[in-house]
């Protein structure tokens, strides 16, 4: 069964960064497309990032384009979110999740063609 781990949230202030990571287990980490979400208080999910199972495709929400980068780790079987430039809205638990798939340039931006979730992890930016 695949188990995804997030870590790396925390309290930073505007301006600053920080690197979330999501560890997997189970089956072939090289077999998923992975992608981050995030939900603030009272908001409903949304899309962050996401990245194809090849690594070489990576797609952004406008909202984090530029600031954020998605990249993945064959080896550590692990994702990460890399978070610069951080604004108080980037207020939010955020999600990892990964979907099992054969094609290898492809990335996915809906919540629902992810096949596991992470626990989340929660980032506070202070102004």
């Amino acid at each position: 069964q695949r188990q995804l781990a997030e870590s790396g949230g925390g309290l930073v202030q505007a301006g600053g960064s920080l690197r979330l990571s999501c560890a997997a287990s189970g089956r072939a980490f090289s077999m998923y497309a992975m992608g981050w979400f995030r939900q603030a208080p009272g908001k409903e999910r949304e899309f962050v990032a996401a990245i194809s199972r090849s690594g070489g495709n990576t797609y952004y929400a406008d909202s984090v384009k530029g600031r954020f980068t998605i990249s993945t780790d064959n080896v550590k079987n692990t994702a990460y979110l890399q978070m610069n430039s951080l604004k108080p809205e980037d207020t939010a638990v955020y999600y990892c999740a990964a979907k099992t798939t054969f094609y290898s340039t492809t990335y996915y931006s809906k919540g629902v063609e992810y096949d596991s979730w992470g626990q989340g992890t929660e980032v506070t930016v202070s102004s």
